[in-house]
Order: C-alpha cells, then structure tokens, then sequence
C-alpha cells in the first residue's frame, strides 16, 4: 500500500480566491482589511513564516503590518502593545508570533488580544469560547486539519481519532474541533503509555508533537489516514514533518510535509482576518 497524498494546496489556493474576493468588497466598503502580526525574536524560522504571511496578505488585498517588539521585550510591554492593537478601529486582525523572549509564555500577553481581533486563537479566552461551541477563532493550524479532511471527503463524525500534542495551539483547540464533528478523541502526549498501541486503534491519526520522524509504520493501522502536523527542520536544512516515511506504507492517505497543512494554515489566517472585519464593520 502507498498512501494517497493529502494535498493542501488546491485546498489553500480555493480559500485565498475567497479571500481575496471578500477583501475587495470591504475596500470598497470603505473597510481595507488589516492585519498585524507582533513579534520578538530574532528566531530566522519564525522571521520566514511571518514574511510568507505578509506576501501572502498582500497579495490577497489585505494590509499586513509587522511591528518588531524586540527579543528582550518584557511581557508588560507586549500586554500593553496588543491591547493598542485591540482598541485599534483600523486593526481587524492581530497575531502574537512565537517563539517569544525566555520566560515568557504565550497565553500570559495573548489575554490582551481582543477576541474579536484574535485571528490565530491565541487568548485562553478565545479556547475557552471553542471548548463550549461557542463562536471564536480556532488556531489555524488546528482548523486547517479539519479543512484538510473535509476537502478530501474523509469523513470524521463517529470515526476514532488520536491526537499525538497537546499543545494549547494545536492538540487541545484540534480536539475540541474534532469533538464538536462527533468524532471519538483521544490526545496522546509524552506520558501516553504505549503510544503505538494507543495510535493504531485509530481511524484517523494526527502527529502534532513537534518530534521529527516520531510516528513510524508501528503507530499506523492499515488503512488509517495520516494527518501530520509537524514542521521539522532536518540537517540538511529540509522542512520534514513527524512522520516517518515508512509511514506511508500502512497508510491510506498521508499529508506532505511541505505542501499538506502548511499553505491551509496560511490561507485560513487570512480568512480569519476578513471575517474579522466583515463582523468589526456591522
């Protein structure tokens, strides 16, 4: 068996054409959406991804600001900057870019991103809203897993599902998601006894740990479909994803690491943004 690839791309392009449309009219509306994205760190992955999102933004129509708080910003200082933000009319979107300064943690200043502009989920808040089904941004890379899996017509309600992270930016928020399509959830994580034992029960399985090359084929029940999370970065310098690739030989269907979860992640916070200012304008 060799699993079928799990493409994101067709998935991201179809979300940025939406986008795009959707940002026109509000320009027009008088409303240019604009999104900012607040950083500090000198961290050369994170500069990367945050200049794809400004490209990507800007190609969509919508205003991207990066405002540089500096590595050794104190946590008082990015409260305070992310509540201007907040209280700003012309800002509809606002992300906290990790990693932050040591001793920082991310829930501790993204309390102070409205909900409203919160278009990464980054405020507990904003996680707490979604753990009841109430209306609130999920993390992107979180709500790009179901994307993906409704855009490939995997079905999810009743189906079992094993989460390997329990990360507040993606296992956590993805469980909660998974939950609310009726789907059967278990989280893994570090302390999990006999992970392969616990992963190959499941019909659909999500590697979210951050772990190069941690799910191997002895995780994997035949026939499962694979969704893997993970954005690695090998020796060589290559993006390579939790999965192993041996992987692919019990598996059903599989995401590519890059080009599966990554181009939706980006598209969606895009999206984000201009629901943000569709539901900021009424």
């Amino acid at each position: 068996m060799t699993a079928k690839p799990l493409s994101g791309k067709e998935l991201a392009a179809s979300i940025r054409e939406d986008v795009t449309a959707r940002a026109a009219r509000l320009t027009d509306a008088g409303t240019p959406p604009r999104l900012t994205v607040v950083t500090a760190t000198k961290d050369e992955s994170s500069a990367w991804y945050v200049s794809s999102i400004a490209k990507a933004a800007t190609k969509a129509g919508i205003t991207c600001d990066v405002l540089d708080c500096g590595p050794d910003a104190p946590a008082d200082a990015l409260r305070e900057t992310l509540r201007k933000l907040s209280a700003d009319p012309a800002v509809h979107g606002i992300i906290m870019q990790t990693p932050l300064p040591e001793g920082i943690r991310l829930d501790d200043v993204a309390e102070a991103i409205g909900t409203d502009k919160d278009v990464d989920g980054a405020n507990p808040s904003s996680l707490g809203r979604l753990a009841v089904g109430r209306p609130a941004f999920a993390p992107a890379t979180a709500e790009a897993v179901i994307e993906l899996l409704d855009h490939h017509q995997i079905p999810v309600p009743a189906s079992d599902v094993a989460v390997v992270g329990r990360s507040a930016v993606v296992g956590k928020p993805l469980a909660h998601l998974l939950l609310n399509r009726h789907a059967t959830v278990t989280v893994c994580h570090s302390r999990t006894r006999d992970l392969p034992a616990v992963t190959e029960r499941a019909d659909i399985l999500v590697a979210a740990a951050g772990r190069a090359g941690l799910i191997t084929a002895d995780h994997v029940r035949k026939g499962a479909v694979v969704i893997d999370v993970g954005t690695n970065v090998a020796e060589d310098g290559s993006l390579v994803g939790d999965v192993a690739p041996q992987a692919a030989e019990k598996a059903a269907a599989l995401t590519p690491v890059p080009g599966g979860v990554g181009p939706v992640t980006t598209a969606l916070l895009l999206r984000h943004t201009v629901q943000a200012a569709e539901q900021q304008r009424t």
